[in-house]
């Protein structure tokens, strides 16, 4: 068990994929730091694996503050002496069409999942870089390596972060600094019904796509099966897999395909 013993710091731990990180990790025997804007909904998830016999602790903390990511980041290292992994989780979904989305909109994408994850590489990278070891883990999504009609803000931000965790990949390497992004296809959590931007019904927009969805639990242990192999892009699950290798070497072939799905996109928004 290869995170038995070690020291893992979650983002958005409260919730959706991170929740399911959370309970994974401490099952396999790490020590889990659980980091949420929703402090009662991360001592929920910390007091459950306390149960479980697992090891974990809640903290506060809003992404969008590089001093309250770098407090917990500090208050992991002062409780456990070490970061041993850090997983940039926290993010928000923003739908609709580019015509329709305020610049609001799109400054609360990028708070969120752009700068949430350069806040958390800022303050944890300096800290791996002195111990010599660690492993940084960004979750991005399938949206930041294909076309993603009527996602512009968030594919926007998620291949942003397929960028950044690229250049700190290599970067680190010869520092003893791992770096990986997470790229998943569609997975069940609360992210669809929390969107912010133009609303989709969930249930009818999955249908219209017609595309697989996974549970969190089942993405939890994808992304610990990735980081165990020490892969630099994670995406899974095999749908997601295809549409990416289409996109990079047969983009021709996905441009009916994003035509259908952008007119089913429409089709499953709101009347005006």
């Amino acid at each position: 068990m290869p995170f038995r013993n070690s020291i893992a710091l979650v983002t958005g731990g409260a919730s959706g994929i991170g929740r399911a990180l959370c309970q994974e990790l401490a099952r396999r025997g790490a020590t889990v730091t659980i980091g949420d804007i929703n402090y009662a909904g991360a001592q929920d998830v910390a007091g459950a694996i306390a149960a479980s016999g697992g090891t974990a602790f809640a903290l506060h903390a809003d992404v969008r503050s590089a001093e309250a990511v770098k407090a917990l980041v500090d208050e992991t290292v002062k409780r456990c002496g070490r970061v041993d992994l850090m997983v940039n989780n926290a993010g928000i979904g923003v739908g609709g069409e580019i015509r329709d989305l305020s610049l609001e909109h799109w400054r609360a994408a990028v708070e969120v999942n752009l700068m949430g994850v350069i806040h958390g590489v800022a303050a944890v990278y300096p800290i791996m870089v002195r111990q010599g070891a660690g492993h940084i883990v960004n979750i991005a999504s399938l949206a930041g390596l294909i076309a993603s009609p009527l996602l512009g803000p968030y594919a926007t931000t998620k291949g942003a972060v397929v960028s950044l965790t690229r250049a700190l990949r290599a970067e680190g390497q010869a520092l003893g600094v791992r770096a990986s992004v997470v790229c998943p296809g569609f997975v069940d959590t609360a992210i669809y019904e929390n969107a912010i931007g133009v609303p989709f019904d969930k249930q009818e927009l999955l249908k219209k796509l017609g595309l697989p969805i996974i549970s969190a639990a089942e993405a939890a242990n994808a992304i610990l099966r990735g980081i165990e192999r020490n892969e630099a892009i994670i995406v899974f699950p095999r749908s997601a897999r295809l549409l990416w290798r289409m996109t990079r070497f047969s983009p021709w072939l996905l441009v009916p395909f994003q035509r259908r799905m952008l007119a089913r996109l429409r089709s499953a928004q709101p009347k005006a």
